[in-house]
Order: structure tokens, then C-alpha cells, then sequence
């Protein structure tokens, strides 16, 4: 199946409605379709390491995904994005256990960019599976499309302890290494992360302390460059209803140690749903409900036909926090297949870091 096929039999399937007109009854994405035929996601999961840093057939969609927050050694900022996502198709009864080769239910879909304060660029991958030009193993830990990969250096029982990153596109490359010595973070009711009222919800965990260093070559120059990285892990067979048009999603590191998550999910009608999670420097958590939280847009910019809030206040009374966070790049536009806004961002006001914001849906 040629290349430009599976681009459009992903984005039909996996992704329908990221057009002009969607239709109105699928929700940003087509992440609001009926799942009936795909597994569920219930509170109260076990989680299970490393076999849930491995892929979970029975669901519709997941990803693997990891932003860095970098600089090189004149303090010249830079962000890095990368993202390996998995797509099942319908299962039947006819096709159940039948994944070998072409008969393999799953379709891959890789983007990866890099944000500098004057230049945005981002590119794509696709791959059906069962031929091994994508997919994820756990022994040892690897997750790849052609040659971009995540790939573990570390023991088989912890190998988000030492990893190295890379992809490359027509303007840019990467290859960085990630190591973390802290635990892993489980978002929402211990990995159970609801995204609505309604019921609907994913499971989800992350690791937010990784250090990196590497390189980054962006129009034909290349930095050496440190910081921060964050990985989010996610997957779910119905994440959204019907009534959400998009969400905008934040992850801060903070510079006293501590993390911090939140999420908007946006609605046609009624007020967004918003959560996260407060993570202290040690590694444990808070959850933050809504009422815990403000989080509102204050400068927006013009980019790609489109208006994007790219200045937000965020306050969360409790924790002390009150700052502004200002992107570094107010057109970091991801002009993709399913085209999105994702960049790294400065923090100010009360608290000093930097973090990653991703909006969808506008």
C-alpha cells in the first residue's frame, strides 16, 4: 500500500473530521466515535511496568510522547517534539488474532518538530503494521517509524531510566539522550484520567523529570544543547464526546523541582472541562479538579489562518502559583495532515520555568 493510501486511511479512520467542515456529530478528531467494538477504559486499572510502556491492542488509540525544553550553550532556547501514535482498526470476530503481516489491525502515525524563537518546523510519518517499519517492543524498549525511534539503554525492568531520541525532516534533526532516576507519575485517579462529565477518560501516566542533552540541527546549523524533557503515555478507545471541539494541554517544569499538568478540554456548548496534576519535586501528586484551577487566555496570535491563545494566566491559589506563560514561537503551527499548535513556551509571575503547550481543534 503506497504511502500517500495509508495517509488518507489513517486520517479517515483514526482522525476523521479534522477537515474544513467536520461533521458536527464526531467531535474534534473523530476521538468522540463510537468505541463499542474496541476495549474499555474503567477506573481502578493495575498499571504494570514495562509491559504498559508497550502497546495495548485491544484499544483504539495510543501514543508515545515526548517534548524537551532545551538550550544551547549560549542560552538560545529550543523545543523539541516527538510522537509515535497507534491507530487499531475495527476488530472482528473474523480478524481477531489474525495480526500477522498485512492482516495486522494497527496503522502508525509519527510527528516530530523542533521550535526555535524564529523558526517552526514540523513533519510527519505514516506506516501500517506488521511489516516492522513501526511499532513498539518492551524487551528491550523501543518505539519507531522508519528511522525515527525511542529506544532504551537501560535494564528491561526500567528502561525509561536511559533512552535515546531521534528523527530528522527536510529542515531539521535531532538525536538527544534522556535519563530520570525519579518515578513515574500516574495522571488523574491513579492513571485514570476522566475528560469529561460524562464519563469519558484515558489512561494515562508520565515521566517529567528527564534530563537531556544532545543536538539539534535546524536550517543546516546545529546546537549542542540541555534541559528538560517530559514523556506522556496515553490510550484510550473513546476520549472525547461528541460536544468537545479540541483541548489545550500544558506541561510545566517548574524551576524549584516541581511539575505541573493541566488540560482544557473545550466545548461546543457549557463551560470546559478542566483538571491536572500537581507534581512535587520528589515525584508524588496532587490531583487539581477544576474549582482548583484558573486558566485563561489573555494575548492570542494570527498563524495559518487561524487564532490561537498563545499568552495564558494560570493560577492555582493553593499551590502559591500565579504566572504567565508566553510561547516561544507564536507560530508553531504543526501544518500536518492533522494540523495543530504545539510549541514550548517561558513562565513568569510567581514562579520561573518553562514548558510545552499543545492546542487542538481551533
Amino acid at each position: 500500500m503506497k504511502i500517500k493510501r495509508i495517509a488518507a486511511l489513517f486520517a479517515v479512520l483514526l482522525l476523521s473530521g479534522c477537515d474544513d467542515k467536520p461533521a458536527a456529530e464526531k467531535g474534534f478528531a473523530g476521538l468522540a466515535d463510537d468505541a463499542a467494538s474496541y476495549a474499555q477504559v474503567t477506573p481502578g486499572k493495575r498499571f504494570v511496568f514495562p509491559e504498559d510502556h508497550g502497546p495495548h491492542d485491544g484499544f483504539r488509540i495510543e501514543w508515545w510522547y515526548i517534548t524537551a525544553n532545551l538550550k544551547d550553550d549560549k542560552g538560545q532556547p529550543f523545543g523539541v517534539q516527538w510522537t509515535l501514535f497507534r491507530s487499531a482498526l475495527p476488530r472482528t470476530s473474523a480478524t481477531v488474532g489474525d495480526d500477522k503481516g498485512w492482516s495486522n489491525r494497527n496503522l502508525w502515525m509519527g510527528h516530530a518538530a523542533v521550535t526555535s524563537a524564529s523558526a517552526h518546523h514540523a513533519t510527519e510519518r505514516y506506516a501500517r503494521g506488521g511489516v516492522e517499519q513501526a511499532g513498539v517492543t518492551t524487551a528491550p524498549f523501543a518505539a519507531w517509524i522508519d528511522d525515527w525511534a525511542l529506544r532504551s539503554q537501560a535494564s528491561d525492568s526500567n528502561p525509561l531510566a536511559d533512552m535515546q531520541l531521534q528523527a530528522s525532516g527536510p529542515q531539521f534533526s535531532y538525536r538527544l539522550h534522556l535519563t530520570s532516576s525519579k518515578p513515574l507519575v500516574l495522571q488523574g485517579d491513579q492513571g485514570f484520567s476522566q475528560k469529561s462529565e460524562e464519563g469519558q477518560a484515558s489512561y494515562y501516566y508520565s515521566q517529567p523529570f528527564f534530563d537531556a542533552d544532545g543536538s539539534v540541527t535546524i536550517d543546516g546549523k546545529t546546537y549542542q544543547v540541555t534541559g528538560s524533557a517530559w514523556l506522556d503515555r496515553e490510550w484510550s478507545s473513546q476520549p472525547l464526546t461528541a460536544n468537545q471541539t479540541g483541548w489545550d494541554w500544558f506541561s510545566v517544569h517548574l524551576e524549584d523541582g516541581a511539575q505541573l499538568m493541566l488540560y482544557r478540554m473545550r466545548q461546543k456548548q457549557g463551560e470546559p472541562y478542566l483538571t491536572g496534576t500537581w507534581i512535587n519535586a520528589d515525584g508524588s501528586t496532587e490531583q487539581l479538579a477544576g474549582k482548583d484551577i484558573s486558566l485563561i487566555p489573555t494575548a492570542t496570535t494570527d498563524v495559518a489562518g487561524h487564532t490561537m491563545p498563545t499568552r495564558w494566566t494560570v493560577k492555582i491559589p493553593a499551590k502559591g502559583l500565579d504566572i504567565s506563560t508566553t510561547a516561544l514561537n507564536p507560530n508553531a503551527w504543526m501544518n500536518l495532515r492533522i494540523p495543530y499548535w504545539e510549541g514550548p513556551v517561558t513562565l513568569s509571575g510567581s514562579h520561573k520555568g518553562v514548558g510545552y503547550l499543545e492546542m487542538t481543534g481551533y
